[in-house]
């Protein structure tokens, strides 16, 4: 592929170290070389003839630097399309010159703002020509190549030397600088948002770094306790998440989070009762887990809460005495939840790239259940399905979950089949006394085979919540049939991964 004959370079800046092999290359090759202020000096001090902007454009660098290669004469020889007549006749019209090469990188904000810079030095160090002069060589990369990071100020000098800047390596130049326009500017806009960056503890384990960038204060504020960590923020959400799907009005729901999952939640009359029934799920799992609560924490509550360890408790207020009562054990954090709401849409990274997707909003209510049995669910079971779909949501999959009166049984989390899910969660409640007869029983995905049905059946299960769409539905709803179970669909899939 022909390589870009470059007749012009502009070259401006902030960074100099390992620009002197890239000077020399373009002078060896009699390449002009336009600039700006501290890197035309810097040109000019490692013997490099300099062409100064302002004498291009008829106009010297004005307000202190904000302004100065923002002109159609800079813009127009890099813009200019090679091929065109049209094009071609006006830059000699108007006596632009072709500017082939751009190596310009972007003030230090991100430098800045980690230093504590004020506000006026962190809005100066907002690139304006920078980015515009970027994003138009990247445009342009059929005729000119772009070049905006230093540790590429070698690669690109080698290419030129040996003739090699073809329209592949230009692209992606060009694929990399838009790239780093975008993290420039959703850096600035996080700042001017109020966002901030938090260097946490560290990662998943000791041996990685970590660091949340957002405002936390948006969903919590932090009463007390031990700064927030990268595990905290996982299980946080997950808790805000889940308890976040429960109208306040039925009642009082507390939760207990370990590992993004549920080990215990309830809807009861009030806070105490619903920690009580919350905790009775799983008890040990409890120790070290997260709380939450749709509800203020009264000092009953706070009492027996207080009567074992865990990480963080969340509740949208804490009544008198609470505070002081837990200010005793400094390792225990209280966060005010300021807000459910969070982002419409999640982010993953994986592999080379992101993942985003719409976050699981949909909640099924019981208006919305499609009856497959002869059986059909009472309106009490039908308040127990609901609730049982709103932890099955919430759990990682393969997940079937076992409720009774507003209250998790137990739950079989993250299998890798339904049946070991079912296994998981029947062995759990009773292992916690649990009496299953009469529960209701919810799955995240449908049923391929019966064997649910029938290993529910055995264990007293009355009613079954799946999204159905197995092309052998029908075998479960004969077999629910046969056991004198309701069952009913809705149409909608909860995996979680």
């Amino acid at each position: 592929m022909e390589s870009l004959q470059i007749k012009n370079a502009l070259i401006s800046v902030f960074y100099k170290d390992g620009l002197e092999v890239l000077l020399d290359t373009l002078k060896s090759k009699n390449i002009g070389i336009y600039s700006t202020g501290g890197t035309a000096k810097f040109i000019e001090s490692h013997g490099g003839k300099v062409n100064h902007v302002e004498d291009l454009t008829g106009y010297p660098s004005i307000f202190g630097g904000r302004v100065k290669t923002l002109h159609p004469a800079v813009f127009g020889g890099i813009l200019y399309r090679r091929e065109n007549d049209g094009d071609i006749a006006q830059a000699k019209e108007f006596n632009i010159p072709p500017i082939d090469l751009i190596v310009v990188d972007l003030y230090p904000f991100e430098e800045t703002l980690k230093s504590g810079g004020t506000a006026a030095e962190i809005i100066e160090k907002i690139d304006i020509g920078g980015v515009s002069l970027i994003r138009a060589a990247a445009k342009n990369f059929a005729s000119t190549c772009v070049i905006c990071d230093k540790v590429d100020y070698s690669k690109v000098a080698e290419l030129i030397q040996h003739n090699k800047l073809d329209i592949s390596a230009r692209k992606a130049f060009a694929a990399k600088a838009f790239k780093v326009t975008q993290a420039y500017d959703e850096m600035i806009g996080a700042y001017l948002a109020g966002e901030q960056e938090y260097t946490l503890r560290y990662g998943e384990n000791p041996h990685q770094s970590a660091a949340f960038r957002g405002n936390m204060e948006d969903n919590f504020t932090r009463i007390q306790g031990k700064e927030i960590s990268y595990n905290n923020l996982l299980d946080i959400e997950a808790a805000m998440a889940l308890v976040g799907d429960y109208e306040p009005n039925a009642g009082a729901t507390f939760a207990i989070i370990k590992h993004n999952n549920a080990c215990g939640i309830a809807t009861r009359p009030t806070v105490e009762e619903s920690y009580d029934a919350a905790l009775a799920a799983d008890p040990v799992s409890a120790f070290g887990g997260i709380m939450i609560c749709n509800k203020p924490i009264d000092i009953a509550t706070a009492h027996k809460i207080n009567d074992i360890f865990f990480e963080i408790l969340l509740a949208p207020n804490f009544e008198s005495g609470v505070e002081e009562l837990f200010s005793k054990k400094a390792q225990r954090t209280l966060l005010k939840i300021n807000s459910f709401k969070m982002s419409s849409k999640q982010k993953r990274t994986i592999l080379n790239g992101t993942l985003i997707q719409d976050r699981d909003t949909l909640m099924e209510t019981n208006t919305m259940f499609k009856p497959v049995t002869q059986l059909k669910p009472s309106t009490k079971q039908l308040e127990d399905l609901e609730f049982a779909l709103k932890v099955v949501k919430h759990t990682k999959s393969n997940a079937i979950v076992l409720v009774k009166d507003n209250q998790l049984l137990a739950s079989g989390t993250g299998q890798t089949s339904r049946v070991d899910a079912l296994n998981q969660a029947i062995e759990k409640a009773k292992r916690f006394g649990f009496v299953l007869e009469g529960c209701v029983m919810a799955s995240d995905a449908f049923f391929p085979f019966p064997d649910c049905v029938q290993i529910g059946a055995q264990e007293g299960v009355k009613v079954i919540v799946q999204p159905g769409g197995s092309v052998k539905d029908q075998l479960s709803i004969d077999e629910a049939d046969k056991l004198g179970i309701a069952m009913v669909f809705t149409g909608n899939r909860h995996f979680k991964h």
